[in-house]
């Protein structure tokens, strides 16, 4: 796949003020492909902010632009600052989302902004009526992968990975490692491509796993036992288990964001269990996020529409649920068998 970059080109050579917005909750693909824009872009000599609804894992702080005046503006934090950076932006770059209502905080001021708007995304649905450039498929890993397809096809690199900046590259890999769940999932022939490339780049696919995956507080740790001792319910006739993380629990557990990632893949591993999800309070208890997985066929995302108030991909999809955490475990059972009786997966 080599995307038309043509039109890409003609935004970036009329503009330096680049503004780059990634989704409420950032994962690592999220981040990742933020930052590989961001490294790509200040290469080029442009000037370069990442602006995020809501504060990123700890244990992907490393991608953060080393130039402290560069440093990700968080919407939750810095409020007013995001909305000036995004009205004097001449560029508007979206990443890993398909729509505006996922920045949660950001969706009027982009659509009031004066500067181009281009998406690049890997869901299911984008809203490409809203962007005037969109680089939207299903057919890759992570947006990471969709992001690095577009970077080898710009002049500047002409398909040689070693005009790529290094940690460019590096934050390219995170974001596809995390996103397919460190190859377990949503992976494409071009996924190993991409990684295989990446590696002969310089990329240290060792150390970044390390640094992302082997470095959880014992809170954490001790966490992910509670869940899966505790919380863990197993419903056989339906091949689903599922878990609620209440906020107590986060409190207990002195929870920081991005503790729970994972957490919802850990059932999939049981034989017989083919459908998995997390239910977590918010720390203010105003909703439920929603994190769904499955295997094979089975397709989360219209589960995830249907019910959930949300939407993503086949076999990994979110939403939410504005409800009591007390009530989630009912609403999901019934849920449940709904929706296996209309896909007739029982």
């Amino acid at each position: 796949m080599t995307p038309d970059i043509s039109k890409l080109e003609a935004f970036l050579s009329h503009t330096d003020d680049i503004a780059l917005i990634g989704h409420f909750n950032p994962d690592g693909d999220s981040l990742g492909s933020v930052t590989a824009a961001y490294h790509y872009l200040k290469g080029r000599g442009k000037r370069v902010r990442i602006i995020l609804p809501s504060p990123y894992p700890d244990n992907m702080s490393f991608l953060e632009p080393s130039d402290p005046a560069d440093r990700m503006v968080i919407c939750e934090k810095s409020m007013d600052e995001a909305r000036r950076l995004v009205a004097g932006a001449g560029l508007i770059v979206c990443l890993d989302f398909n729509r505006l209502s996922r920045t949660e905080y950001l969706e009027e001021d982009i659509i009031a902004a004066h500067a181009p708007k281009v998406l690049i995304d890997h869901h299911l649905a984008a809203e490409l009526d809203r962007f005037d450039l969109a680089y939207s498929t299903t057919g890759v890993s992570s947006t990471c992968e969709l992001l690095f397809r577009i970077l080898l096809a710009m002049p500047d690199v002409a398909g040689d990975l070693q005009r790529l900046n290094l940690r460019c590259a590096e934050s390219l890999y995170v974001g596809m490692m995390t996103d397919t769940n460190n190859f377990s999932n949503s992976v494409f022939p071009g996924t190993f491509d991409m990684a295989s490339q990446l590696i002969a780049r310089g990329v240290n696919k060792d150390e970044l796993q390390d640094k992302v995956l082997n470095c959880y507080t014992v809170s954490r740790t001790r966490l992910l036992g509670h869940m899966v001792k505790d919380k863990m319910k197993v419903l056989p006739e339906y091949r689903t288990a599922y878990m609620v993380l209440t906020r107590k629990e986060k409190q207990r557990y002195h929870f920081q964001a991005g503790d729970s990632e994972g957490f919802v893949n850990l059932p999939l591993a049981i034989s017989g269990v083919d459908v998995s999800a997390l239910f977590s309070e918010n720390d203010e208890g105003t909703y439920v996020r929603v994190s769904l997985r499955s295997k094979g066929e089975i397709d989360v995302n219209r589960f995830a529409i249907r019910f959930f108030n949300g939407g993503g991909h086949r076999n990994a999809s979110g939403g939410r649920l504005y409800m009591p955490v007390e009530e989630v475990p009912a609403y999901f059972e019934q849920a449940l068998a709904a929706w296996m009786e209309e896909e007739k997966f029982s």
